[in-house]
């Protein structure tokens, strides 16, 4: 987006709004500015109650925080001032990343208790080298992914032995024969690739594994026809557009530019409801297969995760969440988190190693 200052004077404050709203903890994405600017054209505006539905519609703006956006709202518009928060008063944000420098920003939950012990609240902005984890199980996967990820049938109809009549061609080679059918020709529809969507856990408590994983997602990123790869930690970043050029330790070394929060804080109910509340991030999992590498090991109140990934399990086509803590078969949820959202996965499964992870992913054709 094009800085304020190159923009017409009466657009201005249009772009300036949201910017505003993501400065106070709204989740607001670049594309949902666009949108809000275009909705505004479209109404006139006759009145301020106009920009105010637009911005309302536009920038999915939860009920319950519409007091704080008319609040900003008649401080921006009308120059009504806003009393400063106590000492103390700030939240946290979960912010959304994405290589052009769009981003959108969640606010963060309040602390109530401990549930995973060695998960952090601490955000951590490091940048960090990424190593090229070389795996017999990664050119496996590259060999068999194309032919053994999950399938949904297609809108289109392409032709076939056994299936509906297809009339057209049928009338079509009987016009060619002096209008004699000589035989019946048929059509099924076509099957494609459902998209993936990988969710990465970074944290502090993940560190040990991060290459690895960053590793299988370049993997996928090329192998796959669809697919969307997110980091979590203490902010939200989509890194599927840096994961996709063939050689990995450049893809690797341009995501650890990418992305700042490695080895940080855990936050990862906040980081998933982020993901949720960009409409553009929530269309890729609608009926997707999204996985999530996370051990689960949430600070504070797991509500927030649990609500999320409920959201999400009804959004995706399945749910898995593959957790390094999984890899015993007799393995049960510990955690507060993780055992209230189990009835929500489609799978809690071994994400221990590469080796584990690949082989989860492939046996999904059989569930198709």
């Amino acid at each position: 987006m094009p800085a304020t200052s190159a923009l017409p004077r009466a657009v201005r404050p249009l772009v300036e709004f949201p910017a505003l709203l993501r400065a106070h903890g709204f989740a607001i994405a670049p594309d949902q500015t666009i949108g809000f600017v275009e909705a505004v054209g479209l109404l006139g505006p006759r009145s301020l109650a106009d920009i105010r539905r637009a911005g309302i519609a536009m920038m999915a703006i939860p009920r319950e925080r519409e007091p704080e956006f008319d609040a900003l709202f008649r401080a921006f518009f009308l120059g009504q001032t806003l009393s400063a928060p106590a000492l103390g008063d700030e939240d946290d944000e979960v912010e959304a990343h994405e290589p052009e420098g769009g981003s959108a920003e969640a606010e963060e939950g309040d602390d109530i208790g401990e549930v995973g012990a060695r998960a952090t609240a601490a955000e951590r902005l490091t940048a960090r080298g990424l190593e090229s984890a070389e795996d017999a199980a990664l050119t496996r996967f590259a060999r068999l992914a194309p032919a053994r990820l999950p399938r949904r049938r297609s809108y289109r109809y392409g032709r076939a032995r056994k299936g509906a009549l297809d009339f057209r061609r049928t009338l079509r080679a009987a016009a060619r024969r002096d209008g004699e059918a000589i035989r019946l020709l048929r059509r099924r529809r076509k099957a494609r690739q459902r998209r993936v969507v990988l969710l990465i856990d970074i944290s502090g408590s993940m560190k040990e594994r991060t290459d690895e994983r960053l590793a299988f997602a370049h993997t996928l990123a090329r192998a796959a026809d669809l697919a969307e790869v997110f980091t979590l930690g203490t902010r939200l970043t989509r890194i599927t557009a840096d994961l996709r050029g063939a050689d990995r330790e450049r893809a690797l070394a341009r995501v650890s530019r990418l992305v700042a929060d490695f080895d940080g804080g855990t936050r990862i109910g906040e980081a998933l409801q982020t993901f949720l509340a960009v409409p553009r991030y929530a269309g890729f999992a609608r009926g997707a297969l999204v996985i999530v590498l996370s051990d689960g090991l949430e600070r504070g109140d797991p509500t927030a995760m649990v609500e999320a990934t409920r959201r999400l399990s009804r959004m995706a086509w399945r749910l898995d969440w593959l957790s390094p803590l999984a890899a015993d078969p007799a393995y049960r949820p510990e955690t507060a988190g993780l055992a209230a959202l189990t009835r929500d996965l489609a799978a809690l499964g071994d994400g221990s190693g590469t080796g584990a992870i690949v082989d989860h992913v492939l046996r999904l054709e059989r569930r198709a």
